[in-house]
């Protein structure tokens, strides 16, 4: 093992490190090959004293409580990288509009266009406000199921 550490050390040409003690939870062991002196080093891990569940921030202890109610994990991680690849997906295809010529600036006006219309339909005059805000009320409702 040492004469093969010599190998693989000898052509990054590095200056050995001095003699000394090894400090507490490492090791060290020296071994001579040839002219060079090689170094293996192990380190240890020990425990500070504290544990790691103190150092976990509330969310992460949310989303751990979270993830342990779901039932069917494997269906809840495939949604998961299908939105991910999803949003990958939208975004490619927003950049390959955005190169082409033309389109980002029709895009635009047929949004600022969209916005006032639904801004007039559904935001300038009360009984409309009250409409627009019963309607999401029930579909939210239909899509939770909730009563609230």
């Amino acid at each position: 093992m040492a004469a093969t550490a010599c190998r693989l050390a000898a052509p990054l040409g590095l200056a050995p490190l001095p003699r000394g003690r090894a400090t507490a939870g490492a090791a060290v062991s020296f071994a001579q090959c040839g002219s060079k002196l090689s170094r293996g080093v192990a380190v240890r891990a020990t425990s500070g004293g504290e544990s790691a569940t103190e150092d976990v921030p509330e969310i992460v202890k949310a989303a751990q409580d979270a993830w342990d109610k779901v039932e069917d994990k494997y269906a809840v991680a495939t949604i998961g990288v299908a939105a991910i690849i999803a949003l990958w997906t939208a975004v490619g295809a927003l950049k390959a509009i955005d190169k082409l010529p033309l389109v980002p600036g029709v895009l635009e006006i047929v949004g600022i266009g969209y916005t006032g219309w639904f801004t007039y339909r559904n935001l300038i005059f009360q009984p409309d406000r009250e409409a627009l805000i019963t309607k999401i009320k029930s579909t939210y409702k239909e899509i939770t199921g909730s009563s609230s």
